[in-house]
């Protein structure tokens, strides 16, 4: 019997290049909606495919490459969720403090125990949401982001974006016996 013929790493990157570019290309650009982070997530697959072991049992090439391409997205999204919040959090205590800090110049004794419990029961409210909703409607309300930007940082539809921020709003309301 003879040997099964091995491909050299430069041989199977040029074929992966070839075959994939173009699809990984439109995949990621659609998703992030910039080319250079499409080129940089491209380039990632093909060394995670490049380097990783046990291609032996691979039935679906193509299955393979974009299940590989959603996992680097997914990781992606989290890496950036997790520098946002790390960001909102640096900005709601700048907030926090620039706030009470005017209520403390310009108000009475009265009105600034009002504004800190008003300020405590808003962040307790927040608290009580589930993390992701909470976040997203941070996003949105407080830094602006449009509902797009923030499904695409999520990996999310723009939809169930907006199902988070009406939870959020449908809690707040709920909670402070707003009229809906």
């Amino acid at each position: 019997m003879g040997e099964v013929p091995r491909i050299r790493a430069d041989d199977l990157r040029d074929r992966l290049d070839a075959r994939f570019r173009g699809p990984l290309m439109s995949f990621f650009i659609r998703r992030v909606g910039n080319r250079g982070d499409a080129e940089d997530l491209t380039q990632e697959v093909f060394m995670r495919l490049l380097t990783a072991d046990g291609h032996d049992g691979i039935l679906d090439a193509e299955a393979f490459v974009f299940q590989v391409a959603a996992n680097l997205l997914r990781d992606r999204g989290r890496k950036l969720a997790i520098r946002s919040a790390a960001q909102l959090a640096e900005v709601d205590h700048h907030l926090v403090s620039e706030v009470t800090r005017e209520f403390l110049e310009t108000a009475d004794p009265e009105r600034t125990v009002l504004a800190r419990e008003s300020m405590a029961h808003a962040l307790k409210a927040l608290s009580e949401l589930g993390e992701r909703t909470r976040d997203i409607y941070v996003l949105f309300r407080l830094e602006g982001m449009k509902q797009r930007e923030i499904a695409a940082l999520y990996g999310l539809t723009a939809k169930a974006v907006e199902k988070h921020v009406m939870r959020a709003n449908l809690h707040l309301a709920l909670r402070f016996g707003m009229p809906l």
